[in-house]
């Protein structure tokens, strides 16, 4: 006969709910979100259901927040920032910053003095969103991710989660070129408390399409993916207009 599953205690519960900011009206649902498959007499009785629906829900979310947020971005440039943002990386790194490692119930040989994969604290991530949506509706569900991936948006919009397009232009232009590329202001417009900036890249002599920005930052990342995209030969992603 298997061996009865491993379940939460009252106290980790508690615990968790504290560090998630939501109590939950029926703790099974998260007992269930923390139960991982190596731990559970069967598949079902684990978190692997929940993570489905979480990541669905997760995605769903994110996109809301990203047409919301960019009404000037184009399809390309949310799909490469949402893939980003609801990345296994991502979801993992806020595992592992809420410490959701120490409430995960776990089979033997799953947990180690490393902490569990990162894909497992990636599942329980998506796992505790598909709880929340299902004890506490949409708007409980869409408030705990607001909560912790608008910073991820404006990680990916900076261009620190592999978009970084400062960067690969710097490179492409050293390797083409043998020059290192800059910025020239060349507008701004707006009240100063929500100013915008236009931007051309230059790499030698030679400007490259301008792109707006909310700030300077922003518009500088722009205006390199379009040097990016001329240089390829493709259509730049960023109306100057």
């Amino acid at each position: 006969m298997p061996e009865p599953a491993q379940r939460a205690d009252g106290m980790q519960l508690e615990q968790c709910q504290d560090v998630l900011a939501y109590q939950f009206r029926d703790p099974t649902y998260l007992r269930e979100a923390l139960t991982h498959a190596s731990s559970a007499n069967h598949r079902l009785a684990s978190n692997e259901r929940l993570e489905f629906l979480g990541d669905a829900i997760l995605g769903a979310i994110v996109c809301e927040l990203l047409f919301r947020k960019f009404p000037e971005y184009q399809e390309g440039e949310l799909t490469r920032i949402k893939s980003a943002v609801v990345s296994r990386r991502t979801c993992a790194k806020i595992s592992e910053e809420m410490g959701f490692d120490e409430f995960l119930v776990l089979g033997k040989g799953m947990g180690s003095h490393e902490g569990p994969p990162s894909s497992v604290l990636a599942d329980v991530f998506e796992s505790l969103i598909g709880a929340i949506y299902l004890d506490g509706g949409m708007e409980a569900a869409k408030r705990f991710i607001v909560r912790h991936i608008e910073a991820e948006i404006d990680a990916a919009v900076d261009g620190q989660l592999g978009g970084n397009y400062k960067s690969n232009l710097q490179q492409v232009a050293q390797r083409q070129f043998g020059e290192t590329p800059t910025y020239m202001l060349l507008d701004e417009k707006g009240p100063d408390h929500s100013k915008c900036f236009k931007i051309s890249a230059q790499i030698g002599r030679h400007s490259y399409a301008p792109a707006w920005g909310r700030n300077k930052k922003e518009a500088e990342q722009r205006a390199a993916m379009n040097a990016l995209s001329q240089l390829a030969g493709d259509p730049v992603p960023h109306d100057s207009d």
